[in-house]
């Protein structure tokens, strides 16, 4: 299987997941922490994948998603964003909504 079919199938089978330099209880760089705290702040559960752990992912996610850093953040697929727009997301109310909302579209 090729990385972006491995993407595509993490993407497929987790309505939440993070890509993310460590591990939610060992964040490895300030932004993955910050977003993790803010999921957690958010009480959902969700997937994750560290990028120092799969290298092939960690180059391939960045061309299929075409933004270049981490943290990612997905949701039912579709690329949120990295630290700054989750918090920013959080700070105007709208990631819970989308997080309240992940993994019930058909």
């Amino acid at each position: 299987m090729d990385v972006n079919e491995r993407i595509k199938e993490q993407l497929e089978s987790n309505p939440i997941i993070l890509y993310m330099k460590g591990t939610p209880d060992f964040p490895q760089c300030g932004f993955s922490g910050q977003t993790v705290q803010v999921l957690k702040a958010c009480q959902v559960e969700f997937s994750h994948t560290n990028v120092f752990e799969d290298l092939e992912i960690r180059e391939g996610l960045k061309a299929y998603s075409q933004w270049p850093t981490y943290p990612q953040l997905y949701i039912d697929g579709v690329l949120i964003g990295g630290a700054d727009i989750v918090m920013d997301l959080y700070q105007k109310g709208e990631l819970q909504s989308l997080l309240a909302n992940a993994g019930q579209s058909a």
